[in-house]
């Protein structure tokens, strides 16, 4: 019986840092896009080759503070494996992100946010509605939770994950909103289009004018589209994205020593 090769160390330290890199550029890119709850809000990625381990951001840091180094590493049971700030992780994050990633192997990165419009659309009765070509992106592809109040209790983890289903975006009812991705940077691409559809759904809807809903066909065309595109689009946009925060600053990539 043929056995599984042994990753290689020097491969698997390099996928690692990069992991922790693209984390935490995407939480600088979440503040610079005005996508935080000032520290309430979290973003994960699992680490690559450990079983059932993540990193999420500290509890206690604004998003634009967050660097490659102070990431915390989680475990299954949310023991805290490595803590660089001592500030320790948010209850809900761990109860929210844990359940993504322990029943989506797909899910890399799970990003959840409390925006204005998210939480906004998230408290309408129909939700998301397809008025617009970024809404489009989601028709057929975005599951609902019904809100529990703050998600601390274990056994929401179960709901959360079936009603999510086999999407990549769930909106939490009178919450926000989640994403998730088989990369940081395919998260953070649907999570800005869901925001941007959400925020233009309301200056529609702000209008009080009949809305010139685009055809059903059309629609799911369009969405069809966006599947087959984004696995072209979305590593471009990534590094088009990294490149403008290292004009800025590039301070989030300080890795931590090696071990």
């Amino acid at each position: 019986m043929a056995q599984t090769p042994k990753p290689d160390p020097d491969a698997l330290a390099a996928a690692r840092a990069q992991m922790r890199i693209d984390l935490a550029a995407c939480h600088r890119l979440a503040a610079q896009f005005g996508m935080t709850d000032l520290i309430y809000t979290h973003i994960s990625a699992r680490v690559p080759g450990a079983k059932d381990q993540f990193l999420i951001n500290p509890f206690g840091l604004l998003f634009d503070e967050v660097r490659a180094d102070n990431l915390v590493t989680v475990g299954a049971d949310g023991e805290l494996l490595d803590d660089p700030t001592g500030l320790g992780i948010n209850r809900a994050g761990f109860v929210i992100h844990s359940a993504v990633h322990q029943a989506r192997p797909d899910a890399v990165c799970v990003m959840h946010t409390h925006t204005l419009a998210g939480v906004a659309v998230s408290a309408l009765r129909d939700g998301l509605l397809p008025y617009t070509q970024h809404a489009a992106r989601f028709q057929g592809r975005i599951g609902y939770h019904a809100y529990e109040g703050v998600a601390v209790d274990l056994d929401e983890r179960a709901r959360l994950v079936r009603n999510l289903g086999p999407h990549k975006a769930l909106m939490l009812r009178n919450h926000g909103l989640l994403t998730c991705g088989a990369t940081v940077g395919e998260a953070f691409e649907l999570m800005y289009f869901l925001e941007f559809a959400c925020r233009a759904q309301l200056q529609i809807q702000a209008t009080g004018q009949a809305v010139a809903v685009p055809d059903r066909d059309a629609i799911q065309r369009a969405a069809q589209t966006f599947d087959r595109a984004a696995g072209r689009s979305s590593p471009r946009l990534w590094q088009a994205l990294l490149r403008g925060l290292d004009r800025t600053d590039p301070t989030y990539r300080h890795l931590p020593p090696a071990r």
